[in-house]
């Protein structure tokens, strides 16, 4: 039993190592927040790409990214809803929906009388209306989770002493 609790041990201590690697708060709390908004992304399968690309664009730590990106996950799929809304209504003149998307829930096979065109036209409208709603959050929320998560990694004895050394 005690083997497994000095490999535990181990294992927590390489992921620290490697989500610390020489970071200071500020960049870390950068990374997390960037992380975490871009997993919020309305549109599943996208933010793992995309916080690679820009975690090497930016040079930001690539664990802390990816596992932030991963924790939004669950918020990335309850937050579909409120940005497809909020983009309807940012977009009032986009053509309204021909096809009753809430039918779908109630039985799958209405999907069969309308046209593929037609379903993948009301996705994209939908899609591009949720990325919009996402575009003017997104930036707000980042800089108020920078300034949140700064303020609390500051506090971590390990990144302390990153930060001093700067």
């Amino acid at each position: 039993m005690r083997a497994y609790i000095n490999i535990w041990d181990a294992a927590l201590e390489r992921v620290r190592l490697c989500l610390v690697q020489g970071i200071s708060p500020r960049r870390l709390a950068l990374t997390l927040s960037v992380g975490f908004v871009l997993g919020c992304i309305p549109v599943v399968g996208i933010p793992t790409g995309l916080c690679l690309l820009v975690a090497l664009a930016f040079r930001l730590n690539q664990p802390a990214i990816q596992a932030a990106n991963y924790a939004a996950m669950p918020f990335q799929v309850a937050l579909i809803v409120p940005l497809v809304r909020l983009g309807g209504k940012l977009t009032p003149n986009l053509p309204h929906s021909r096809i009753d998307l809430s039918a779908f829930a109630h039985s799958p096979f209405q999907m069969m009388t309308h046209s593929s065109n037609q379903i993948l036209e009301q996705l994209g409208i939908l899609a591009g209306q949720a990325l919009l709603a996402w575009l003017l959050l997104a930036v707000p929320v980042a800089a108020v989770l920078t300034l949140m998560l700064t303020g609390v990694l500051r506090r971590v004895p390990a990144l302390a002493a990153v930060e001093a050394r700067d």
